[in-house]
C-alpha cells in the first residue's frame, strides 16, 4: 500500500484551506512549545546557531505560524538577556510526496515578517522523509516540533481480516483488533523516539502534540465521531462504483 500526503496546492479542497483544526490546536499549544524553547536556550547557554526541525509540517500558512513563534521565541529571549540573536537553521519535514512548492512559496513573506518583528538570521530548508527513520546528522537538532502527526501510523497493523468495511476502530470491535492498532503504534512511536534521541543534543527539547482521548475506553467517540463520517462516505464511493461496474458487466 503506498503513502498517502496530504492534497497540496491552494485551492478549495486542498490541505493549505482545510486545516483550521490543526490551526486552533498549534495555538492552544503555544504555551507550552514557548516554554519548551525557553527552557531550552537556557540549558544549552544561548547557543550561537540553533537547529529547529518541524517534524510533519504538511503544507500552507500553518507550517510558519509555527516556525514563526518558534523563531520569534529564540531572537526575543537573546534580546532580553543581552545576547546577540543566533543563527537559526528552520528544518521542515514531511513525506515526499508532500507539496513542498506550495510551502516554500511562502519563504518571502515569512523572512519579511521577521524582519518587521525581531533581527536576526533564519533559513529554512526541507527535509523530505519519514519520521519514523533517521532524517538528521547525530546530535545536531537543537529542538524539535511536531504538531498532529505522530497518530498517523506508518503501516496499516497487520491482524485487521476482521475489520471489513471499516477504515478505524469502530464499535464494537473483537479485542485482537484493538491491540492491533496499540502495537503498531508503540512500535512507531518508540522508533520515532529512539531517532530523534540520536538526532538531538544534550538538553534539547521536543514539542509534541498529539491526538488524545478523554476516558480509557478505546472506542471512545472522542477520537472516532470525525472518521465516522469519513469511513461512511468511502463505503458509499465504494457502492457506488461496484454498482456501476455491475451496469457496465451487465450491458457489455
Amino acid at each position: 500500500m503506498g503513502v498517502l500526503s496530504m492534497k497540496g496546492g491552494d485551492g478549495e479542497h486542498s490541505y493549505a484551506n482545510n486545516s483550521e483544526a490543526q490551526k486552533s490546536i498549534t495555538s492552544d499549544a503555544k504555551p507550552e512549545v514557548v516554554k519548551s524553547v525557553n527552557e531550552m536556550i537556557v540549558k544549552m547557554d544561548f547557543p550561537g546557531c540553533i537547529k529547529v526541525a518541524d517534524l510533519g509540517c504538511s503544507s500552507g500558512e500553518n507550517t510558519f505560524l509555527v516556525m514563526s513563534e518558534i523563531v520569534n521565541t529564540i531572537i526575543t529571549t537573546y534580546q532580553q538577556k543581552g545576547q546577540n540573536p543566533p543563527e537559526i537553521d528552520c528544518c521542515l519535514n514531511d513525506l515526499p510526496d508532500n507539496d513542498f512548492n506550495t510551502t516554500f512559496k511562502l519563504i518571502p513573506s515569512f523572512h519579511e515578517k521577521l524582519k518587521m518583528n525581531v533581527k536576526g538570521k533564519c533559513f529554512v530548508s526541507g527535509s523530505p522523509g519519514s519520521f519514523y527513520t533517521r532524517l538528521f546528522p547525530s546530535k545536531s537538532l537543537h529542538f524539535v516540533h511536531s504538531s498532529f502527526c505522530l497518530h498517523w501510523l506508518s503501516k496499516v497493523p497487520d491482524g485487521l481480516e476482521e475489520n471489513k468495511k471499516n477504515v478505524y476502530l469502530r464499535s464494537p470491535c473483537p479485542q485482537n483488533l484493538y491491540e492491533s492498532y496499540l502495537n503498531q503504534f508503540k512500535k512507531d512511536f518508540s522508533m520515532f523516539i529512539r531517532m530523534r534521541a540520536e538526532e538531538t543534543m544534550p538538553n534539547g527539547r521536543m514539542a509534541l502534540t498529539l491526538v488524545g482521548r478523554k476516558t480509557l475506553d478505546p472506542l471512545s467517540k472522542d477520537c472516532f465521531k470525525d472518521w465516522s463520517l469519513v469511513s461512511d462516505s468511502l463505503l458509499d464511493l465504494v457502492s457506488e462504483v461496484l454498482t456501476i461496474i455491475r451496469l457496465l458487466n451487465f450491458f457489455w
